[in-house]
């Protein structure tokens, strides 16, 4: 799950650019909350990383898994970004070309070191070898570094500026773009994940985001799921 589900824009405005809803009244918001997941998920990839004791090929992959599904969501994230939003809004707000310049620039940074991340992961997770986990904690150091200057760079340079020059199915369509790449039987991994990340653990997420037959799922089905999951990530020496 790699967003919110789609929802309308608070009121009713005159039509803005692209024949939505008018200035100020969508919400991207999404945006920064999903940014807390990725934060928070490639944060402790060091330390999930570490907690490996050497030849634990079973918990390798496990945590290999988690980190391959964090990658695969930046990765998803990324990509609709660059394909698009940053042309929509050099075409809608010129005045942003040198922010979306930057932004550019620090996602062809940040592609360097996922593309590390997911080039060292295989021979890690098959065998647990320390050896090899010294190259994904460097990725995961590199991918940490680039998230930092980042995505305080995009909250407070281009999030607003989509909310005022984009309809809220194009900023929705970010979301439905990070769902549809959440790989197999990893919807409830990646919802807890966002969850988890939430200042209030979700709880305002959850009503904002989601319907209430999922949010029954998720407490029936999905919190068990996650739980059982972050156990594993931790392991013995947890």
């Amino acid at each position: 799950m790699g967003g919110a589900p789609d929802r309308e824009a608070p009121g009713r405005g005159s039509p803005g650019a692209g024949g939505g809803r008018g200035p100020g009244l969508c919400d991207a918001s999404g945006m920064i909350e999903i940014h807390r997941m990725f934060r928070a998920g490639f944060g402790e990839g060091p330390a999930l990383v570490a907690g490996v004791a050497d030849g634990d090929a079973a918990h390798a992959d496990t945590v290999g898994d988690h980190l391959a599904m964090l990658s695969t969501s930046l990765h998803a994230h990324h990509e609709f970004e660059d394909s698009r939003l940053w042309d929509t809004l050099d075409a809608r707000a010129p005045a942003c070309a040198l922010h979306v310049g930057r932004m550019k620039e620090q996602h062809a940074r940040m592609l360097v070191h996922l593309e590390e991340l997911d080039a060292a992961l295989p021979a890690w997770r098959a065998g647990g070898r320390a050896s090899d986990a010294a190259a994904v904690t460097t990725a995961l150091e590199g991918i940490d570094a680039a998230l930092a200057e980042h995505l305080p760079d995009e909250e407070e340079h281009i999030v607003p500026v989509m909310e005022r020059v984009l309809t809220q199915d194009e900023i929705d369509e970010g979301s439905r773009h990070g769902r549809a790449a959440t790989p197999r039987g990893k919807t409830w991994a990646q919802l807890g994940a966002i969850l988890a990340a939430q200042p209030d653990g979700g709880a305002q997420w959850q009503r904002k985001h989601l319907p209430a037959p999922v949010r029954l799922l998720w407490r029936l089905v999905g919190r068990s799921r996650y739980e059982a999951g972050r156990a594993a990530l931790v392991g013995p020496r947890g």
